[in-house]
């Protein structure tokens, strides 16, 4: 099956419980208290993020598929960045443009096996939808069962990440009657993960029971109870009251009202940016972009909004892409900053993220005070997404977790900030940031791949369409009496087979 060229929105995150080992618990091993009859008890969890598409893997809903451990790609992201096994326990490259990867003894939640004409067919699927997953931006894909046990892959020109590519949340493989006669993805029921989704309602809740024929083993909660609670203090509050067991983003305004033991950061690879409108309106004119970005003070934003739970903003890959600060290079090409003489902006942001609202009333003082008129406005995220991806905003708030897609910061880069770019936000159109990223995206070696990353970085800071302000730690909330859980520097694994308490 034929997958076309596609690229996509912020998503979403592949299930990985085999990783339960590979990132920093929630606490030791020891039984749960409450158990019964080594049943486990259910876990509740608040989550941030509503479902926006009925929980399709082919949107921003990914994530929460991906952090309740719904869904399970082929391959999944271990600690250190690397593709590892997942429902493909190996793979082999056969020439540049092709790779088979043999699949595991595994099964589907609603009871069929998991072949390789069923996994043909769920990737066709991924590929076919759209937008396309943003895993997919700059790949042409032909899959096809190889053997009793094997998928073969083949693009039209050499990819060489792709095992990393394939980690994508948005590229989950789910059973064949997930798929309606349009091709629309129902998880409910028809993944791989330990846990399946047995109730969704709305946007309210959702009710997960452990899927007990897991091939990773059985899950030690007997399911999770799944609450979508948008406002951070209303999650803090849940956890402090004992409500939840897990709370996820956690405002910095409200992590000293937690005790210490429940009071998790993690360093993680998502980066706040001011992302300017570089097609449309007042931020068309780069020297406008460049009189913004000079305006903006991000230790202000780092110390005063973050309250030191974020560093200030050096590049699109912060401190947590431990690579990056040795390779980086300065921003190529900036304009000279001009003269804002009141022109008028509109700033948007969303309030799933508690900082974010504050951290746009920061920004809006501060080009305020540099001549331009600033009109902010805040919404849900669901209700802000197709305006932001539409270009209907002069400058825009947003919070991205840069390796969330595949891990290979090129396709970050690539889905962010090219012409094609399925997340351009910034609405970037630039020969030179294009070619720069065309350029990263044929190299093969490692370093030398982060080397390219890093001109392409370079090349597009240099247009001022998007400015770092911050690289943010998320605080997680959880239970003194939680263990396991999973603490993600790339946040797509929250819930495991070992989260219990």
């Amino acid at each position: 099956m034929r997958i076309p060229h596609g690229s996509r929105i912020l998503a979403a995150l592949l299930a990985a419980p085999l990783l339960a080992g590979c990132f920093a618990s929630g606490g030791n091993d020891d039984t749960s208290d409450g158990a019964k009859d080594g049943d486990g008890t259910r876990l509740r969890v608040a989550l941030a993020f509503p479902p926006a598409e009925q929980l399709s893997p082919y949107g921003a809903d990914a994530t929460i598929l991906s952090r309740l451990g719904v869904t399970e790609g082929l391959t999944a992201l271990d600690a250190n960045g690397t593709p590892a096994p997942a429902l493909a326990q190996s793979w082999r490259q056969v020439d540049a443009r092709t790779w088979v990867f043999t699949l595991r003894d595994a099964t589907f939640q609603d009871g069929t096996r998991v072949t390789p004409a069923a996994v043909s067919a769920s990737l066709g699927h991924a590929g076919e939808a759209r937008p396309a997953p943003a895993a997919l931006a700059g790949a042409t894909l032909t899959v096809k069962p190889d053997g009793a046990s094997g998928v073969r892959i083949t693009t039209t020109a050499a990819d060489p990440v792709l095992p990393l590519r394939l980690t994508s949340p948005s590229l989950a493989i789910l059973a064949p009657k997930a798929y309606d006669a349009k091709g629309a993805a129902n998880p409910v029921g028809t993944a791989t993960g330990p846990f399946e989704i047995t109730k969704l309602t709305g946007t309210e809740s959702a009710t997960l029971d452990r899927f007990d024929d897991y091939w990773g083993g059985r899950a030690q909660a007997a399911g999770v109870d799944a609450r979508f609670i948008a406002d951070g203090t209303a999650r803090a509050n849940a956890l402090r009251t004992g409500e939840v067991d897990v709370a996820e983003a956690i405002p910095v305004a409200q992590a000293a009202t937690l005790d210490a033991v429940t009071r998790k950061e993690t360093a993680t690879t998502r980066t706040t940016s001011l992302l300017l409108n570089a097609r449309t309106g007042t931020f068309k004119d780069p020297a406008l972009r460049a009189a913004a970005r000079a305006a903006v003070d991000t230790a202000t934003l780092a110390k005063g909004v973050y309250e030191g739970h974020a560093d200030a903003g050096a590049g699109i890959y912060g401190p947590a892409v431990t690579w990056a600060a040795g390779k980086r290079t300065a921003p190529t090409g900036r304009a000279t900053p001009g003269k804002p003489a009141g022109a008028a902006v509109t700033l948007a942001t969303y309030d799933n993220r508690p900082e974010l609202p504050e951290a746009a009333q920061v920004l809006k003082q501060q080009l305020e005070k540099a001549g331009f008129k600033v009109t902010l406005e805040v919404r849900e995220y669901s209700r802000l997404e197709s305006d932001a991806l539409a270009g209907k905003f002069d400058a825009f708030v947003l919070a991205r977790n840069t390796l969330l897609d595949t891990g290979d910061p090129v396709a970050a880069l690539a889905g962010d900030y090219t012409c094609d770019g399925g997340f351009n936000i910034a609405q970037l159109c630039d020969k030179k940031a294009d070619q720069a990223v065309k350029t990263a995206q044929g190299v093969a070696d490692t370093g030398g791949r982060q080397d390219a990353a890093m001109a392409a970085e370079a090349a597009i800071l240099g247009t001022d369409a998007v400015v770092p302000l911050v690289h943010q730690r998320v605080i997680t909330g959880v239970g003194a009496r939680v263990r396991g859980v999973l603490l993600d520097p790339y946040e797509r694994t929250l819930v495991g087979t070992g989260t219990r308490r």
